[in-house]
C-alpha cells in the first residue's frame, strides 16, 4: 500500500495535569518551528483566558512541526472528563496517539477513558512517561500499570508492543531509559516517526474531507477543521456538502488553511492525510462530509457521548436585574447559547414552556460552569437552577449516570471518605495501600451523589486528598438519599446594604457568604444556616444611635471572615428551590420565591400534597 512517508498525524492524550500542553510546547520549541526572534509563551496552545488561569485545556487544538524531512501534525486534547466529546472527535483525525502518563501518579481515571477511545479506533500508541524528574517518580511501576491497563482494555497484539519514552517536559529532556535523560525531545520525535503509521496515499482518487472541529472568525465566519481522508482538494473546486441529517448543498471551495506552528496559513491545495481548515461555508457542522459533486460518498457519522447533566438557564428577573450586564434579554441569551452549540457538540440547548428559560445539557459541572463563566465575562446576565442528572430509560428501566471515582488520600482520612461516599450510594471497588502513608480508593458512585461533594471532600481531607472521576455507564436509579446539601440557608428579609452590625447579630447562626457593604435584596441567600432549616435574617440592621456614650464604645469586635463562594461552589451549593444569579460583577444565590410569606405558603402546600 502506498503511503505518504513525509507526514504523521498524532493526538496527545492524558489525564488532566499530566503535562500534555507543556510537552507540546517543547516539541514546538525544539523542532525549529519558531525563528530565533520568536518567543514561545508557556503553554502556548492554551490561548483561552480561562485555560490560562486554571491551567487546564478545554478546547482541542492543532499545530504542525517539522522534524528532519517529516511534517508532524499534533493535536492537543483536553484531559478533563467533561470535555470527552472533544477527545473523541480528534481521534478520528489521527493515525496514532502519544499517551502521556505522570511518572509518580501513574494511570488515573481519565487515562483509562482516553486510552479506551484510542484503542477502539485502532490507533497506534506511543507511551510517554512524563515528569521523570519528580522526587518520588516510579517509572518502571508506571509502565507496568500502563501495560495492565492496555490488557484490561483488550488492546490487540500490535498495540501491546508500544514504545516507551521517558521525559521531563518542563526541563525539555527525553530518553528511551528512565536514567539517561538527554537535553532534547529527539527520542519523542523518533518514536513518532518510527512507530506511528504514515497516512495512506490515495491522492489520485476523488477527494473526501470530514469536519471534526469548528472554529469561528469575525471576518471568515464559521470554519470547519478536519482531515482529507482521500484525494486532493484545491481552492476553486466545485464540492458538495453532505450533512449528517441527510441534506446536501453544493458550493465552491474559496478559502483553505493549513496549520504550521501556532499559525493558520492560507494554502491552495491539500492531499490525503492533511489536516486543514475550510472557510466560507455558513452551515457547516461537525461530522459533515465534503466531496466532489460527481462522487457524493458520506463518511461514517461522528459519534459523540451524550450529555449526563442538565441545568435550566433563565433570564435574570431579580430586583437587581440589568444593573451590571450588557446582555439581559431572552433574545440575546438564546442567540449566545445557540452559538455555543455550533462549536460545542457535547452541549444541548432545548426550549422550555417559558420563552425566558432553556434546558442546557452538558457532560458535567465543569463543562457547564465554563460556559457560564465565559458568558459572564462577555457581559451576559443570567440565572441558573441546581444541576440535575439526566435520567434515561434503558430496556424499560429508569437509569442514571454513574461515575468511576478514584481517590488518593492520606491513610488517616480513609474512614471518613469511605463513609461519606457510602452515604452517597458509592460502591467501593478497590483499595490499594501505596505504602507511603497514601491510600488509593476506587468507587462507583451515582453522578448526582458527586454534585457538591468536592467541597465536603476537601474539608474532610484537610486539602490533602485528590479526587478524580469520569463517566462510567448508565445504571438503574439508586434508591433512597443520594447526597445533597443537609444544611438550610440564611435568607435576607430586607433590601439594602449589609452592615457589620447586622452581620455580627447573626454570625453565630451559621456561615455568612458576603462582606459588609454588599447590596442585598429580600429573598437573597446571605449564608449557610448551621441547622437543616432555612432562617430569615436581617443583616441590613444599623446600630441604634443614642446620645449616651457607651462604657464599651472603644472596644473592637472581631467578625469571622465570610466564605465568599466561587462560581463552582455556588452551583454545587444550590438546592431545588434556589437559583444562582450570575452577572459580570457578581454571583448571588437567591430563593426562587423571594417573598417570605409566599415561600411559607408554598412549603405548607407541598407538605399537604406529600401527605395525600
Amino acid at each position: 500500500m502506498k503511503v505518504r512517508n513525509d507526514l504523521r498525524n498524532i493526538a496527545i492524550i492524558a489525564h488532566v495535569d499530566h503535562g500534555k500542553t507543556t510537552l507540546v510546547d517543547e516539541l514546538l520549541k525544539q523542532s525549529g518551528t519558531f525563528g530565533d526572534h520568536e518567543k514561545v509563551s508557556e503553554r502556548a496552545m492554551d490561548n483561552n483566558d480561562i485555560e490560562k488561569e486554571r491551567g487546564i485545556t478545554i478546547l482541542a487544538k492543532n499545530t504542525a512541526v517539522k522534524f528532519e524531512d517529516k511534517r508532524i501534525n499534533i493535536l492537543d486534547t483536553p484531559g478533563h472528563a467533561d470535555f470527552g466529546g472533544e477527545v473523541e472527535r480528534i481521534l478520528k483525525m489521527v493515525d496514532g496517539v502519544l499517551l502521556v502518563v505522570d511518572a509518580f501518579e501513574g494511570c488515573m481515571p481519565q487515562t483509562r477513558f482516553v486510552l479506551k477511545k484510542a484503542l477502539e479506533q485502532k490507533l497506534t500508541p506511543v507511551v510517554v512517561v512524563n515528569k521523570i524528574d519528580r522526587p518520588m517518580a516510579r517509572p518502571e511501576e508506571v509502565v507496568d500499570e500502563v501495560l495492565d491497563l492496555f490488557i484490561e482494555l483488550d488492546a490487540d497484539e500490535d498495540q501491546l508492543e508500544f514504545p516507551v519514552v521517558y521525559t521531563s517536559a518542563v526541563n525539555g529532556t527525553s530518553s528511551m531509559t528512565p536514567e539517561d535523560q538527554q537535553p532534547s525531545m529527539d527520542s519523542v520525535f523518533h518514536a513518532i516517526t518510527e512507530h506511528v503509521p504514515a497516512p495512506v496515499d490515495n491522492t489520485s482518487e476523488p477527494f473526501q474531507f470530514q469536519v471534526t472541529m469548528l472554529d469561528y472568525n469575525d471576518y471568515l465566519g464559521r470554519i470547519g477543521v478536519g482531515r482529507v481522508f482521500r484525494g486532493t482538494m484545491k481552492v476553486g473546486d466545485q464540492a458538495k456538502l453532505l450533512k449528517q441529517d441527510g441534506s446536501e448543498k453544493s458550493f465552491r471551495i474559496t478559502k483553505m488553511f493549513g496549520f504550521f506552528g501556532l499559525k493558520k496559513e492560507e494554502i491552495q491545495s491539500a492531499e490525503a492525510g492533511d489536516l486543514v481548515a475550510l472557510a466560507g461555508i455558513e452551515d457547516i457542522m461537525v461530522g459533515d462530509t465534503i466531496c466532489p459533486p460527481e462522487h457524493p460518498e458520506r463518511l461514517d457519522v461522528v459519534r459523540i457521548d451524550e450529555p449526563t447533566l442538565q441545568m435550566t438557564f433563565l433570564v435574570n428577573n431579580s430586583p437587581f436585574a440589568g444593573r451590571e450586564g450588557d446582555y439581559v434579554t431572552s433574545r440575546k441569551i438564546e442567540a449566545r447559547l445557540l452559538t455555543q452549540v455550533e462549536t460545542d457538540v457535547s452541549l444541548r440547548v432545548d426550549p422550555t414552556s417559558s420563552p425566558d428559560a432553556w434546558t442546557v445539557s452538558g457532560r458535567g459541572e465543569l463543562h457547564l460552569s465554563i460556559l457560564i463563566e465565559n458568558m459572564r465575562r462577555e457581559g451576559y446576565e443570567i440565572q441558573v437552577s441546581k444541576p440535575e442528572v439526566i435520567i434515561k430509560e434503558v430496556d424499560g428501566v429508569d437509569c442514571e449516570p454513574f461515575e468511576s471515582v478514584q481517590v488518593d488520600v492520606p491513610e488517616e482520612y480513609t474512614g471518613s471518605v469511605m463513609e461519606s461516599l457510602g452515604e452517597r450510594k458509592g460502591e467501593m471497588l478497590n483499595m490499594i495501600n501505596k505504602g507511603d502513608g497514601q491510600v488509593r480508593l476506587e468507587f462507583l458512585v451515582p453522578s448526582r451523589g458527586l454534585i457538591g461533594y468536592s467541597t465536603e471532600f476537601m474539608s474532610q481531607t484537610k486539602g490533602y486528598g485528590i479526587i478524580n472521576h469520569s463517566f462510567d455507564s448508565y445504571r438503574p436509579v439508586a434508591k433512597g438519599y443520594v447526597g445533597g446539601r443537609r444544611q438550610g440557608v440564611l435568607v435576607s428579609m430586607e433590601t439594602g446594604k449589609s452592615t457589620g452590625y447586622g452581620m455580627l447579630q447573626v454570625e453565630d447562626r451559621g456561615i455568612l457568604f458576603l462582606e459588609p457593604g454588599t447590596d442585598i435584596y429580600e429573598g437573597m441567600i446571605v449564608g449557610e444556616h448551621n441547622r437543616d432549616n432555612d432562617l430569615t435574617v436581617n443583616i441590613t440592621k444599623m446600630k441604634a444611635q443614642t446620645n449616651i456614650r457607651s462604657a464599651t464604645k472603644e472596644q473592637t469586635v472581631t467578625m469571622k471572615r465570610p466564605r465568599v463562594l466561587t462560581l463552582e461552589e455556588a452551583l454545587e451549593f444550590l438546592n431545588e428551590d434556589e437559583y444562582c444569579e450570575i452577572t459580570p460583577e457578581s454571583i448571588r444565590l437567591r430563593k426562587k420565591v423571594l417573598d417570605k410569606s409566599f415561600r411559607e405558603r408554598e412549603e405548607k402546600r407541598k407538605k399537604l400534597a406529600a401527605k395525600n
